[in-house]
């Protein structure tokens, strides 16, 4: 089904930033990847449209979508989000027809990554239906209460470039990448901030990006006053990757950055391994960067099928040799859930209505030290 073959290729983009991955495999995939690439096609984007954002207050967007159970929440919109959404081109994956049918052909991953673009075409009507119905509706949605949401369309680069991250190809997706998320930036600062206080967030390799626009134009720089905070999830933070930007230590802190990455508890990827330590963690059950254990008590809620609210359903805790979070689930939970060691696809999920109140408090805080 889909929504299987989405999380298998989420979590694949996550694994493969893994050191683990030999040489030589890597080098056969960079030659079939190089011999075999469909050129990138599809227009640069030109933000001043509104086709080339998948949320904006300037028009009707799942963004904007509320679950019942908060249908009588104040709400306000003192900040905006800037929010990158993670990878879904993944070839094939995101074509209309997988949209109801098993995908039993598609059974040679590498095959059909050998002929993909390195970047997606923005003019790909699927590939943005699928963007608008999973991370737009289920990651930026979490921010409506609290902000106006931006969120970009960018020529995101495909699942191929993390298993070849070091080749020139691989770098230069991602470059493309970026380039669009930071033309989108500078399209918003111009056009829309006015010095309102601004929220950036991110999943997996929309996080990629951020680190990138936080060093760019936040990380000692003026806007840095603007910064209410950075949301960085689903990727690696390293322990240096900002000079002046501290890291979150408290649910009320601000212009700072906070970040997970989600595994079941007792799971020790060989990729995480491979990272030496050189990570942090916040906790989004407590936004502390401590180790001690949080409790069920202080879980707000996890959001499913956008619909229901699943309140005091996990506990969590920070690895402290990994810096990653272990998520401990009930007894009773469904085993299809238990079976999913690797929970990046549900890193903002599990801690939907953590994360919208949490945005809220710092919002607060920010406007009082103003």
């Amino acid at each position: 089904m889909k929504s299987t073959l989405l999380i298998l290729f989420t979590c694949l983009t996550y694994f493969t930033a893994s050191a683990q991955r030999g040489r030589l495999m890597q080098q056969m995939l960079e030659r079939s990847f190089e011999r075999n690439s469909a050129p990138t096609t599809g227009p640069t984007p030109d933000y001043s449209k509104l086709y080339y954002w998948a949320a904006s207050p300037h028009k009707h967007d799942p963004a904007d979508s509320i679950p019942a159970f908060l249908k009588s929440e104040q709400r306000d919109s003192t900040a905006d989000v800037f929010f990158i959404h993670p990878t879904t081109f993944a070839t094939g994956i995101h074509s209309e027809a997988d949209a109801s049918e098993p995908s039993t052909e598609r059974v040679n991953l590498m095959t059909e990554l050998k002929t993909s673009a390195w970047n997606a075409d923005l003019s790909d009507t699927a590939l943005n239906r699928l963007t608008d119905l999973r991370p737009i509706l289920y990651q930026a949605s979490v921010f409506n209460g609290s902000c106006r949401v931006f969120a970009p369309r960018y020529r995101q680069a495909s699942l191929k470039a993390f298993f070849v991250r070091s080749s020139p190809s691989a770098q230069a997706a991602f470059d493309l990448a970026y380039s669009d998320v930071r033309k989108a930036f500078q399209y918003y600062l111009e056009h829309d901030n006015h010095g309102r206080p601004i929220v950036i967030a991110s999943h997996s390799q929309g996080s990629l990006h951020a680190i990138r626009l936080l060093q760019e134009f936040f990380d000692g720089k003026p806007l840095q006053q603007q910064l209410v905070c950075a949301y960085i999830v689903g990727y690696q933070i390293e322990k240096k990757a900002f000079q002046k930007l501290p890291i979150g230590n408290s649910p009320t802190a601000t212009g700072c950055v906070v970040g997970w990455r989600s595994y079941q508890e007792g799971e020790r990827p060989r990729g995480i391994n491979a990272e030496n330590g050189n990570s942090v963690c916040v906790n989004p059950l407590t936004w502390t960067t401590s180790s001690q254990w949080a409790s069920r008590e202080l879980h707000l809620g996890a959001l499913r099928h956008f619909t229901e609210l699943l309140p005091h359903s996990i506990s969590a805790g920070i690895e402290p040799e990994l810096a990653i979070l272990w998520v401990r689930f009930p007894d009773g939970i469904d085993e299809r859930a238990k079976r999913l060691k690797n929970l990046h696809v549900l890193d903002y999920n599990l801690f939907w209505m953590n994360i919208r109140t949490n945005v809220r408090q710092r919002i607060a805080a920010y406007h009082k030290t103003k």
